[in-house]
């Protein structure tokens, strides 16, 4: 947020005295009006240096949003895009998550130093010897951002809420392993009593599972499986109606180090320490104000500027510069859990077709596009889930082959691309998105004969086509919700909310699912790799590229630790103060 000004600036200084420059000025002697020019230019620069000196600022160069940041403990970054929602129970995208963040807490939180799951709101938890039953005993004296008791009943009313049909959380999924939860979510049973939770008192949460699920400490973490305030949401509507306005500013209870106190649309949401936070009295940071930008380029020229502390991405083409400028521990390229892809919509003809998905898939130069057009430090990705995820080793089954490809074109019946008709790639705005699939459409123009058109849009308008299968092809991204192949592959189960391809593979469901209900570790990778297998030779998503996060941080920042998921503790990151404080 740009500092308050005490007075006017220089420009608007310069046709003459304000007598209501600032109440301090009226104080001073009047200037007599019959000064020369130059005795009157000069009688200017005196009374405003007089004044400058007594409010600390004026005539010279005005505070940037850095600066104020580091004197007041406000934190300014950047987001991609403006969120679709604060919902923590509808949220998709990595961008809005990031916020939901410092809103909200479950009951328990991802170290970004080993992405191992930590207490949140819970300070401990047993697991019962056959792994069925987890028991969460939550931390004394929890409240919302308004005051109110946070309790384990909320925890009930919220995973009540997440798996309704009728909400239509994407990440319900996640819960499956929840006694009843998949049925619930299915409309196979309206009984809530059915879910395999429950709340003996205000202070312990039990959790009752199907199957043995190690992952699950990681999974609380996210924000779907975040408690939601009961008392709002049900005075305000329906408690699984997405269009409740519980979670719009002037309504949104959080339980998070950090509360909302201003949402200005496509410019910034304001955030202020949380009082009721169970750690507020540490929380170094008394702010934290996220500008969302759709232009890396204007995100890069904020950060020249001093208009905010972090970028969440770079211009490709300012990459070198920074890398070997005069202050190359500006730039940040992390280690991040992420695999690129383009999203095909098997419903839709020509791509329902397996043959003419193998033969995109494999009309690329992988390598190429990373190294030439990504330029971040990526990896070329043969398949959906990163190399060494959780001890996991993806099989090869994809390759680059122009050859192949046209081979498997003809045999789809589109020769030389005769015949198939042109196809629209949508995808949200972003820098490397746009050049990558820029690249693309070039590759397969000249490989195959295939014409492609892009379709740029607002992230929450990308958001909702997938969702409703409105696309031909999509580029995406998926960013791990913790350290197992299971974020990944579970992704395109058919029952998933994330799949947004329409395929469907019985086969595929069978082995993610014995594979998640298996505790020994190479039997359990063996069946995740012929899960993948099964995606890889059928492709409803195209592997691109497996990722980093670039991006530029400022100096003051401290505690912004490298995080291979991507998610950061606010309440544990502080700036330094001011040079000479």
């Amino acid at each position: 947020m740009q500092p308050a000004s005490a007075f006017r600036g220089k420009s608007e200084l310069g046709g003459g005295i304000d007598r209501n420059l600032h109440p301090s000025s009226r104080n001073l002697p009047w200037l007599p009006m019959c000064l020369s020019p130059w005795s009157a230019r000069l009688a200017r620069v005196l009374l405003c240096g007089f004044a400058g000196t007594l409010l600390f600022s004026g005539c010279g160069k005005r505070e940037t949003r850095v600066e104020s940041g580091r004197r007041t403990g406000t934190l300014h970054l950047a987001i991609s895009a403006e969120p679709r929602d604060l919902d923590p129970q509808i949220l998709v995208s990595y961008n809005d998550m990031t916020i939901a963040l410092a809103l909200f807490e479950g009951l328990t939180a991802v170290d970004e130093a080993t992405s191992a799951p930590v207490p949140g709101l819970a300070e401990r938890w047993e697991v019962s010897g056959d792994g069925l039953t987890w028991t969460f005993h939550l931390r004394p004296d929890l409240k919302w951002s308004d005051g109110t008791a946070l309790v384990a009943s909320d925890f009930v009313f919220a995973f009540q809420r997440v798996l309704s049909p009728k909400l239509g959380s994407e990440y319900a999924y996640i819960l499956f392993t929840l006694q009843g939860a998949e049925a619930f979510n299915a409309g196979k049973s309206s009984d809530p009593a059915t879910l395999g939770i429950r709340a003996p008192d205000d202070r312990t949460v039990v959790l009752r599972l199907t199957q043995p699920t190690p992952a699950l400490a990681a999974i609380l973490a996210l924000p779907a499986t975040f408690p939601v305030p009961r008392h709002v949401i049900e005075r305000l509507g329906g408690a699984d109606d997405r269009a409740n306005r519980w979670s719009q500013p002037q309504h949104l209870v959080g339980n998070g180090p950090f509360r909302v106190t201003a949402w200005d649309r496509n410019q910034r949401i304001v955030t202020e320490r949380n009082p009721h936070y169970r750690t507020a009295s540490s929380t170094p940071l008394s702010a934290v104000i996220f500008y969302p930008y759709e232009s890396a380029t204007a995100q890069e020229a904020a950060f020249r500027a001093g208009q905010i502390h972090l970028t969440s991405e770079v211009p490709l083409s300012k990459i070198a510069a920074y890398r070997n400028g005069p202050n190359p521990e500006q730039l940040r390229a992390d280690a991040f859990l992420e695999t690129g892809f383009l999203r095909f919509n098997t419903t839709r003809p020509p791509l329902n077709n397996p043959k003419v998905r193998q033969a995109l898939a494999r009309a690329l130069d992988r390598r190429s596009l990373v190294e030439n057009v990504a330029l971040g430090g990526q990896l070329p990705a043969f398949s959906l889930t990163p190399p060494g995820t959780g001890g996991y080793t993806a099989p090869s089954v994809l390759q680059d082959s122009f050859e192949e490809a046209r081979r498997l074109l003809a045999e789809a019946g589109f020769p030389g691309g005769k015949g198939l008709p042109r196809l629209e790639v949508m995808t949200f705005t972003n820098e490397l998105n746009q050049r990558l699939l820029e690249a693309i459409q070039q590759m397969w123009k000249r490989e195959l004969g295939v014409e492609l058109t892009l379709a740029m849009k607002e992230q929450r308008v990308w958001l909702d086509d997938e969702r409703q299968l409105n696309y031909g092809l999509s580029g995406a991204r998926w960013i791990g919700d913790y350290v197992d192949p299971s974020t990944f592959l579970e992704v395109f189960l058919s029952n998933s909310g994330n799949n947004a391809t329409g395929w469907v593979n019985p086969e595929y469901d069978r082995l993610v699912r014995a594979a998640g209900a298996e505790t020994q570790p190479q039997r359990r990778n063996e069946l995740y790799q012929a899960a993948e297998a099964i995606l890889l030779k059928e492709v409803p998503i195209l592997p691109l590229y497996h990722g980093t996060r670039t991006f530029l941080i400022h100096a003051s920042v401290r505690g912004w630790a490298p995080a291979l998921l991507g998610f950061h503790r606010y309440q544990n990151v502080s700036l330094a103060g001011p040079e000479g404080s």
